[in-house]
């Protein structure tokens, strides 16, 4: 067995609506999410690569 998704991370709730904490592939839309390298995003899908800056590390 892999690891778990650990969900309860990804998401919260602000005024009971429910966000995410997640990236969504720019190019694919909001179904697709992008993977967090450490030091880029990249999507499996498209395979679009976006690389964090200093801020979002």
């Amino acid at each position: 067995m892999g690891r778990q998704a650990q969900l309860w991370k990804k998401y919260k709730v602000e005024g009971g609506k429910l966000v995410a904490n997640i990236m969504f592939c720019p190019r694919c839309g909001k179904g697709y999410i992008m993977a967090d390298h450490g030091d880029r995003y990249y999507c499996g899908n498209c395979h679009y690569t976006q690389f964090k800056t200093q801020q979002q590390k």
